[in-house]
């Protein structure tokens, strides 16, 4: 099949594409680069441009015929989009409704959504899809509301969707050909892991007196492999026949950021040092996955579920980039 892929220069993206290339799937990506690296488009036709140009996306979708669409573009700091909300109401929402007008307008139908936990209230136990959202960020808003969307272009004019709500993402392709790369980076496992190797003196630790047994946050990571074959399982349903519908994707297991730290202490043998610091504004107190539904209807089965094996992996792709 032949799969559109925006943000692919950015973490999941230049995964999804490994994967649907090494599947024998024809690739067409759409990235500005702006926060991606040029050099992780190991495969597919790269198409440097934004979704803010309604133009060049009337000219990619015109010039080759698409069996589907997987969205990545967004930009993804949590603390950031609470002090400028503007740019992620304008990149996460405006620009995915200029993707989206262009595919009806064309006719392409099946959407994949990279959604996020962030929609969610909070809860102390296992979020299900049916559970309240409340995002506490623009993040999660500016998400939330292009989840929304869906449902009414889906009602208004055919076009079929699947959202999947990530909990963390985390790991990197165990031959270390892509990994984690952010700029600046905001994700705990890659930065403590720069501290490991050396390119960071320690890590911030943002609140110890969260409701939590050691008073740190609490979060499911789910491996970045595990998550690209629930995207290729979802666009399977779609092409399928299947209806539209929305994931929740977790291990359903939740660590601290300290079980995390402790985690990349035994991994790599540095002492990985740490600086205590205050809360930040919108991180919620535990986030923790119930998958079910993606296991029963998508037949999705996480197969690098261990926080060891996705730290390891991780540690693999620092080690490379960093040159140790």
């Amino acid at each position: 099949m032949r799969v559109l892929v925006t943000g692919r220069a950015g973490y999941i993206g230049s995964h999804m594409v490994l994967m649907l290339s090494s599947q024998g799937h024809d690739v067409v990506v759409l990235d500005d680069l702006s926060s991606g690296h040029a050099d992780a488009v190991l495969n597919g036709q790269l198409v440097v441009g934004g979704l803010e140009d309604t133009t060049l996306l009337d000219y990619l979708f015109s010039e080759q015929p698409f069996d589907g669409v997987m969205h990545f573009a967004s930009f993804i700091q949590v603390g950031e989009s609470v002090h400028k909300p503007a740019k992620y109401y304008r990149n996460n929402f405006t620009n995915t409704l200029n993707l989206l007008d262009a595919m009806v307008k064309h006719g392409v139908k099946n959407f994949i959504f990279s959604s996020t936990a962030a929609i969610f209230e909070e809860s102390d136990k296992p979020i299900q899809e049916a559970h309240p959202k409340q995002p506490m960020n623009p993040y999660g808003r500016s998400k939330w509301m292009v989840e929304q969307v869906l449902q009414d272009y889906g009602h208004a004019y055919g076009l079929k969707s699947v959202c999947l709500r990530y909990f963390n993402a985390a790991g990197a392709d165990p031959e270390a050909r892509v990994g984690e790369r952010h700029d600046p980076e905001s994700h705990l496992i890659p930065l403590l892991l720069q501290v490991a190797s050396g390119r960071r003196r320690s890590m911030q630790i943002f609140g110890r007196d969260y409701p939590t047994p050691d008073g740190t946050c609490i979060r499911d990571y789910i491996h970045i492999l595990d998550l690209c074959e629930a995207h290729l399982l979802a666009l399977a349903q779609l092409l399928d026949g299947g209806d539209s519908d929305a994931y929740n994707l977790g291990n359903g297991n939740g660590f601290s950021v300290q079980e995390v730290v402790d985690m990349v202490r035994k991994v790599t043998g540095h002492p990985v040092p740490v600086v205590d610091n205050l809360r930040r504004a919108g991180d919620a107190t535990r986030l923790i996955a119930d998958s079910t539904l993606a296991r029963k209807k998508l037949g999705w089965v996480p197969a690098y579920a261990d926080l060891h094996n996705i730290v390891s992996d991780a540690w693999r792709w620092e080690k490379t980039i960093a040159r140790l």
